[in-house]
């Protein structure tokens, strides 16, 4: 796993351990950063379900401004720590340990970066079998969080779709078994994306 442009180029990022998480291909992520190009200069970022976090330290790379990284687990939130340091990132990043949901449920979660430019949503892919309400219940809590024009990344199993009705679909791309969904909120549309 590695850093693929910008500042940080080349950089090798610690990678998580298990099959707890699946870090996404240099070619997916490539693909998708040629599509975000135009709106990571001064970004502000959440990475949710940040694993290790190789989205929002790629953004951080290639000009975001700041990125705060959402995840539970304590393997993958060291060796996030870990990666934060050895980019030297620390005062850009910001790390939310523990249960997402509830965080974006509570009295903190509407005020700590408001409002976001980019929202990474790559639950674990048990979640939209097993909690499809609660993710469609989260993703509606985004629209409170993004910017007018933000927008919301959503990586999923092709297999194991889920409607976000609270947000507006404005590009879909498939890679093989792995689908990637740009949302924004219903309430402005911006032009859709193009690589």
């Amino acid at each position: 796993m590695r850093i693929i442009a910008g500042e940080f180029r080349g950089r090798v990022l610690l990678a998580p351990e298990g099959d707890a998480t699946r870090p996404i291909t240099d070619r997916v992520k490539q693909s998708v950063f040629d599509i975000l190009t135009p709106h990571l200069e001064g970004a502000s970022v959440y990475d949710c379900f940040s694993g290790t976090g190789s989205m929002g330290l790629e953004c951080l790379s290639r000009g975001a401004t700041r990125a705060t990284f959402f995840d539970a687990d304590r393997s993958a939130l060291a060796r996030l720590q870990k990666n934060i340091e050895t980019l030297k990132v620390a005062d850009r990043s910001t790390v939310v340990r523990g249960d997402l949901f509830r965080w974006f449920d509570s009295a903190a979660g509407p005020n700590l970066q408001s409002p976001v430019d980019l929202t990474f949503l790559d639950p674990p892919y048990r979640f939209l079998r097993e909690m499809p309400e609660k993710l469609q219940s989260l993703a509606a809590r985004f629209v409170d969080h993004l910017c007018p024009e933000g927008l919301v990344i959503f990586r999923h199993d092709a297999k194991d779709a889920l409607d976000l009705p609270a947000l507006q679909s404005i590009d879909r791309r498939e890679y093989g078994s792995m689908i990637v969904n740009l949302l924004t909120t219903p309430r402005q549309r911006p032009a859709s994306p193009s690589v």
